[in-house]
């Protein structure tokens, strides 16, 4: 049922692939405005510290499982242990809740893409352009629809001819775009109606320097707490995604190699988002613009393009190329957890199985759509916020099956089957495993503590 699954043609297709997964809309809009909320320097110190620990110990467990199994996420937990088929579920089940949601938001970015090469960016500036485009009914689908073609399309060409190919291409013009948006961010000054100016430089003092004045205990844990569930957008794991990418990776392939430039390049680019984003928003808005949340991209960001003028229109045009970029590829990853679980479950080709949740991907992505107008409610959180169609789907794909699979892939590795699982994975060949003593304190206690703590936290008992 499993043959022709297809591999990676090598390294440099498997890391940009997987870097292409990891470096999605999570690390463009969530990280900066998480950077900005955690005192700049603190939350960036806590995050490389929780990166090189902790993300490095679940991803290169997810890469592991996926490469010795050879299976999708719904089949590779039960290939290492029967009894924990059921982790199987679960962890497909995240990826399969988010692809609607994100499929609507790539359509945001699509539709402000449009806007701006079309011309249009001054009515982004309007306070009521992001919540005009967003409840009106036919424009968020049609924009929607797109985005999923797109990514539909990169999915059913396969492995090596779709997802490697296409990264290979769009991974590095990302990288160009983003250091070149955060090079010229550091160039820029503006002077406010109260007189005052300021500065990009000062504006990447504030985003990194760690400010520890006046942060209470409590407080430092929060920052703890936003940096890790960051991690988990920022390296793509708990959804499935890098155990169907490691499933495709070749056995000669120097895991630990490739698992290192994953993690370089997924960091180096949440840095570089937010240095292209935080001195920006700092200059034009001040430290109260920072504070916009994901409005930050479609709300302050447009104003901020006006504010410089002629040359705004200009990167207006390159950041949303940008972000189009990373969200597909995010999407793509997204997708292909899916299609490549129905290809192992059902035996379904490829073709069959993008088709398939092509199909499912356009109905739940109308309904998230849709729940801005027709299908409106107001629901309260146990994480204290207020939500609808896709807060909701957010919450629960987000707070509360993310940690939990990370949390039972823990358990699973560290107690059950053991660490020696991964690390005789890891070490096929002969290949050196930097890390390994910090690797198997990770994953039999550190991170389960964590997360534990992490699940609690986002079910409000914390």
């Amino acid at each position: 049922m499993t043959k022709n699954r297809g591999n990676f043609s090598g390294t440099i297709g498997f890391v940009l692939a997987a870097a292409g997964s990891a470096v999605g809309l999570g690390n463009i809009w969530r990280f900066p405005y998480l950077a900005a909320k955690g005192h700049g320097g603190v939350f960036i110190l806590c995050y490389i510290i929780l990166a090189l620990t902790f993300g490095f110990a679940l991803l290169t467990t997810e890469i592991a499982i996926g490469r010795k199994t050879a299976q999708s996420p719904l089949t590779a937990y039960g290939v290492l242990q029967p009894k924990w088929k059921g982790l199987g579920v679960l962890a497909c089940l995240v990826p399969t809740i988010i692809l609607p949601y994100y499929c609507a938001i790539g359509g945001w970015v699509m539709k402000y893409f449009y806007t701006f090469v079309s011309g249009d960016g001054k009515e982004a500036v309007k306070d009521d352009y992001f919540t005009g485009f967003i409840t009106g009914q036919w424009q968020p689908i049609l924009w929607m629809f797109i985005f999923l073609f797109v990514t539909a399309f990169v999915v059913y060409r396969g492995v090596n001819k779709g997802i490697e190919k296409y990264s290979k291409v769009l991974m590095p013009v990302l990288l160009v775009l983003v250091i070149g948006i955060a090079i010229y961010s550091l160039t820029i000054r503006h002077t406010d109606a109260d007189g005052v100016t300021r500065t990009g430089l000062q504006g990447l003092k504030v985003y990194l320097v760690p400010d520890f004045s006046g942060i209470t205990v409590k407080e430092f844990f929060i920052i703890v707490m936003d940096a890790m569930g960051q991690l988990f957008f920022s390296i793509s794991v708990s959804m499935g995604i890098m155990i169907a990418y490691g499933s495709y990776v070749k056995k000669d392939v120097n895991l630990m190699k490739s698992i290192n430039q994953i993690e370089i390049f997924d960091t180096v680019v949440a840095l570089l988002a937010g240095l292209m984003i935080v001195p920006a928003v700092y200059v034009f808005m001040g430290t109260e613009g920072m504070s916009q949340g994901p409005g930050l991209m479609f709300v302050s960001l447009p104003k901020v393009f006006d504010g410089m003028g002629i040359a705004g229109i200009f990167i207006g045009v390159l950041f949303f190329l940008m972000v189009i970029f990373a969200a597909v590829t995010s999407a793509v990853s997204v997708m292909e957890a899916i299609v490549s679980s129905l290809m192992d479950v059902k035996g379904w080709s490829r073709h069959k199985s993008t088709l398939i949740v092509t199909g499912y991907g356009l109905i739940g992505a109308i309904i998230v759509c849709l729940g801005y107008n027709v299908l409106y409610f107001e629901l309260p959180l146990p994480n204290g916020t207020t939500g609808q169609v896709l807060d909701l789907l957010d919450y629960i794909s987000n707070n509360c099956l993310m940690p939990l699979v990370a949390f039972l892939t823990c358990i699973l590795i560290g107690w059950v089957v053991k660490p020696k699982t991964i690390i005789d994975e890891v070490t096929l060949g002969g290949v050196r495993f930097g890390r390994r003593g910090l690797y198997v304190v990770m994953i039999k206690i550190i991170a389960p503590i964590l997360l534990a703590v992490l699940l609690l936290q986002s079910v409000g008992v914390l």
